[in-house]
């Protein structure tokens, strides 16, 4: 399950971060409070530089508040907006930063889609707050190691906060008749659990379907929207569920400019957040004649999706 995590191009996430070198610190300036100093941009929202560690790094997880801000207090489930740089302890050269590519990174805090270390850091933070982080390898990315990240590393990030949202547990809004027998029937239910999804035993549309079931009064999704969802997938040909966030309990962040599967990026363009909505992609606006991660090729595709709140 999970497999529409493939259909993005996700720029380096935490979890499987590669190389993305840039200009290092100095590696001759004090430590700040058991954690290499900031050299260079250290006002939140300045892309920051880092002095190399020195001596042994913190066998614990070590967070520095550089700057508090004056928003709301994070917690676990709370879909988070950051910019961060990243380095290993024993470098001085980052191997991951968001403010080179001028796109802030979104999760979801305590959903697993980070290192731990991560997690842990930024609860409790305030947003706008710039904080400074110290990852023992155990809450990072251990002995494996990730990329150019070598094994046993302690890692050093700076982060700042930029924006915290409370996601609901369900769309909500305004049961829309489905009248259509021709088309899949979505539950309405709103107790966070994953609705019903029948598909009918029917020839499928050829053009893409994107119809509400629950209308909200949410402001419309646009095409550079990074969007938090739950979601139902199923094959039209059997009605089998192939995926669904509803399975471990955690939502997911689609950043549309970055969704790869078009009916699903049309699908939700121009939908209200707070809604849900069934999708109906043809292999057009699918996958084609492609078969992909056991998705059989020209597959009718069938999502019931939850736009539960945007970035």
């Amino acid at each position: 399950m999970r497999r529409l995590a493939g259909l993005l191009v996700v720029p380096l996430l935490l979890l499987s971060t590669a190389a993305c070198g840039s200009d290092g610190g100095s590696d001759s300036a004090s430590m700040k409070n058991g954690l290499p100093a900031i050299t260079a941009g250290e006002k939140f929202g300045e892309k920051p530089t880092l002095a190399k560690g020195e001596g042994d790094p913190p066998k614990e997880l070590k967070v520095n508040v550089i700057s508090e801000g004056t928003g709301a207090v994070t917690k676990k489930g709370d879909a988070l907006q950051v910019n961060y740089l990243g380095q290993a302890w024993d470098s001085t050269t980052p191997f991951d930063n968001s403010f080179d590519r001028g796109q802030p990174f979104d999760l979801t805090l305590g959903a697993g889609q980070v290192i731990k270390g991560w997690d842990q850091a930024l609860e409790g933070q305030k947003v706008g707050s710039r904080i400074e982080v110290g990852i023992p390898p155990e809450l990072g990315y251990g002995a494996q190691g990730q990329g150019d990240i070598k094994p046993n590393a302690t890692l050093v990030f700076v982060v700042d906060i930029l924006k915290a949202v409370t996601i609901p547990k369900s769309a909500t809004g305004t049961p829309v008749a489905q009248d259509d027998k021709d088309l899949p029937k979505v539950g309405t239910n709103t107790d966070g659990k994953a609705p019903s999804l029948t598909v009918p035993k029917t020839d499928p549309p050829t053009k893409l379907v994107s119809n509400y079931v629950l209308e909200s009064k949410g402001e419309a999704v646009k095409a550079t929207d990074t969007v938090v969802v739950n979601y139902v997938a199923a094959l039209w040909k059997d009605g089998k569920v192939f995926d669904s966030t509803y399975t471990t309990g955690k939502p997911a962040n689609f950043p549309l400019p970055q969704l790869t599967l078009k009916g699903l990026k049309n699908g939700l363009v121009g939908k209200k957040i707070g809604s849900r909505v069934l999708i109906v992609a043809p292999p057009s606006e699918a996958f084609g004649n492609e078969e992909k991660q056991g998705i059989p090729k020209n597959s009718t595709l069938v999502f019931a999706v939850d736009i539960l709140a945007k970035m």
